[in-house]
């Protein structure tokens, strides 16, 4: 299920179970975006951590070019995607509902830029309730080693070996070129989404998991941008799990990985209903 432009998972809990956790409230949304070359099989072990909680759940995952080619050339395709994800909310009747991301590595955060941009300041998008957001291996900046390892990941084993280092030396020269090189110039057209993220960054909490051993997403990275948010006064926390490899968080710590996401979700649904409460008491006195 999706529509004529994009391919997404959308899984609604049984009644019984939303009413058991939310008690009358309407239950969250949670939108998830994989990683590049995530499979959905991925993404459903994740989301299992929210359906089983009676969350309303997305998952969705960009097309590889768009990641690696679309925004490494400044072409905005993902805010084509990030403009039907959110459509499709109000598509299910569900615009009216808490929403949550939970984002991965920098294939998942570069959508996730966009559907920030488009629910800061486009109309359409500016009633829908955001809690927050957890933030999975990313973002990361400038890191061309950590790019090429995702994108030899992602190309996977079976791909001719000449096709393979091919495609990862133009990807390279294309990303020093563009990315590092001529970024001084090319920023003022199309910002990279860690520059664009720390400029204007969404309003809501947020939570970095990370890992310093991590050799995708440099640790050093993912730290900045925490204290940077924390800097504009932002309700921005984060935990370094030290030890897992890339986007390997959940599968090392499974309990503690998933305790962390729901205390999390859990605290954004408490301050949210006190927010409403003490908005209620200042329209009635």
């Amino acid at each position: 299920m999706g529509d004529d432009d994009i391919e997404y998972n959308i899984v609604f809990p049984e009644a019984l179970v939303s009413e058991r956790h939310w008690r009358g409230s309407k239950e969250p949304v949670v939108i998830l975006l994989g990683w590049a070359g995530c499979r959905d099989k991925h993404l459903v072990k994740y989301s299992s951590i929210y359906t089983e909680q009676g969350c309303i759940t997305v998952r969705y995952t960009a097309p590889l070019k768009t990641v690696f080619i679309s925004e490494t050339f400044g072409y905005k395709e993902l805010r084509h995607t990030a403009l039907k994800l959110l459509e499709t909310l109000y598509d299910y009747e569900v615009e009216n509902n808490p929403i949550f991301f939970h984002v991965f590595s920098n294939g998942g955060f570069m959508l996730y830029r966009y559907m920030v941009e488009l629910l800061q300041r486009d109309k359409q998008f500016s009633t829908l309730c955001v809690l927050g957001t957890v933030v999975d291996s990313a973002p990361g900046s400038g890191n061309v080693k950590g790019a090429l390892r995702a994108l030899r990941t992602t190309l996977g084993p079976n791909i001719n070996t000449f096709l393979r280092y091919l495609l990862m030396a133009l990807f390279a020269v294309t990303v020093v070129l563009l990315r590092i090189v001529l970024y001084p110039m090319t920023k003022y057209f199309h910002k990279n989404h860690y520059d664009a993220m720390m400029d204007r960054p969404a309003p809501w909490p947020q939570l970095y998991l990370y890992s310093r051993a991590d050799q995708v997403i440099r640790y050093t990275d993912v730290e900045r941008m925490v204290r940077v948010l924390q800097g504009k006064e932002l309700a921005v926390q984060s935990f370094d799990f030290a030890t897992p490899a890339h986007v390997s968080l959940f599968r090392d710590f499974p309990e503690d990985y998933s305790r962390r996401c729901l205390d999390f979700l859990n605290s954004c649904m408490t301050n949210s209903e006190d927010a409403k409460l003490k908005r209620r008491h200042v329209v009635q006195h």
